[in-house]
């Protein structure tokens, strides 16, 4: 298993393990037709401008073995000003969850934020009816603080949770501390 940083020729991969995620785990989150007609392309436009000429603070990291892409992690650094360092995409290949890859690719990227960004705290959003990742989240010890909506692609706006933690090394410890010994 590899973890590298993303370039320019991965984001079609990308886009296309991101549109996989969405149509199989936001069903009746976002709208039906969005999912079937538009997120492909959407998910293409996204990935291939983040990775044209990416900002400063923009992190991609990806997970592969030698079948391919098994997830990809996208931060960008002090991205808000009270809560900091967003993670701002996590995806996971559905046939390789719960597998501890997501909290791999998290330990990795909390390295590139204590590089570059060690004052920042970190941040995620999640739709409150993504009842996997809320799972996840309150799995390696974290609570929402917060509640936004959020204008979806798609036109919906969605509840959203927003979890926080004071540092990376927070998170970092959070994560040690899920992980069985």
């Amino acid at each position: 298993m590899d973890i590298r940083t993303a370039e320019y020729q991965d984001y079609e991969r990308i886009a296309h393990l991101h549109a996989t995620s969405w149509k199989t785990y936001y069903q009746d989150i976002l709208r039906q037709d969005y999912l079937d007609d538009d997120v492909d392309e959407d998910r293409q436009l996204i990935w291939q401008t983040r990775l044209t000429n990416p900002p400063f603070n923009q992190h991609v990291l990806l997970i592969e073995d030698k079948t391919g892409l098994l997830g990809f992690i996208c931060l960008f650094g002090n991205h808000d000003f009270e809560k900091g360092t967003i993670i701002e995409t996590l995806h996971i290949k559905p046939s390789h969850r719960n597998q501890g890859l997501g909290k791999l690719l998290i330990q990795r990227a909390l390295q590139w934020v204590e590089q570059f960004f060690p004052q920042s705290g970190i941040y995620l959003e999640v739709m409150e009816d993504n009842q996997q990742a809320v799972d996840f989240y309150d799995h390696i010890g974290c609570s929402h603080h917060l509640d936004r909506d959020w204008l979806s692609p798609c036109g919906t706006t969605i509840h959203e949770w927003v979890y926080t933690w004071e540092s990376p090394n927070e998170l970092a410890h959070a994560l040690e501390e899920s992980m069985p010994a």
